[in-house]
């Protein structure tokens, strides 16, 4: 399966074993070396409870599923998708492009577009996600306070996070990205059932500043939406 990150392959080869497998066995069936670089994946397996390591029979550390075994459906392909062509979705879909790239470098990550395949077929798209798929981003560069359909919209965009997330072996970190504090506050300060929401399934909220030209045409591009 394509693009499966060294943790995604782990799961994957100890759901097709169901046997409980030690870092060498496994750098040897994934062609993966150096070892300590299985060793490093699976103990981040552990830490969130992926994974169980235990001294085996044989004297050895092994790895094996928590719970035995996870639905074969929870490892997905994934690919990377070209950054929109210049005008491809106007102003906005220009914006959020440099919102990612913003918010990659003050996280220390690249963001691109992804696209994800299930196994029924479904297909899933993410704004931003970095190479490991540790971190998930829904960018939305609207300006001002939002309108009750927009504030639905990231609301949509949140689930999608959370939807995604729950389809990779290791749970990432989710980020709503957001460009204005007006449209922010609904979803962080307010007294709303939407931050509260966010708030309790780990979504961030970050906010990027566009530059100045930029943030300019968006508001002129609502202006014209909203006559």
């Amino acid at each position: 399966m394509p693009n499966l990150t060294i943790a995604e392959r782990i799961i994957q080869e100890l759901l097709r074993t169901t046997l409980p497998l030690d870092d060498d066995e496994l750098a040897r069936r994934l062609e993966i070396q150096p070892r300590q670089t299985i060793n490093q994946a699976c103990r981040r397996l552990e830490q969130s409870r992926q994974v169980r390591r235990y001294i085996g029979p044989s004297g050895k550390i092994v790895n094996e599923l928590v719970g035995g075994s996870l639905p074969a459906g929870t490892v997905v392909e994934h690919a990377v998708l070209p950054e929109p062509a210049a005008g491809d979705s106007a102003t906005q879909r220009r914006a959020e492009g440099v919102m990612l790239s913003l918010l990659g470098e003050r996280l220390g990550k690249t963001l691109r577009p992804r696209r994800f395949a299930l196994p029924d077929g479904v297909r899933v798209e993410v704004d931003g996600a970095d190479e490991d798929l540790t971190l998930l981003v829904e960018a939305w560069a609207h300006q001002g306070p939002p309108k009750a359909a927009q504030k639905h919209k990231v609301l949509a965009d949140a689930m999608r996070l959370l939807f995604v997330a729950s389809t990779l072996p290791v749970p990432p970190r989710m980020v709503l990205c957001l460009s204005d504090g007006e449209a922010t506050r609904h979803f962080t300060t307010a007294r709303s059932w939407a931050a509260t929401a966010l708030r309790t399934f780990d979504i961030r909220v970050e906010v990027v500043e566009l530059p100045a030209e930029l943030r300019s045409e968006i508001v002129a591009a609502q202006q014209r939406q909203y006559r």
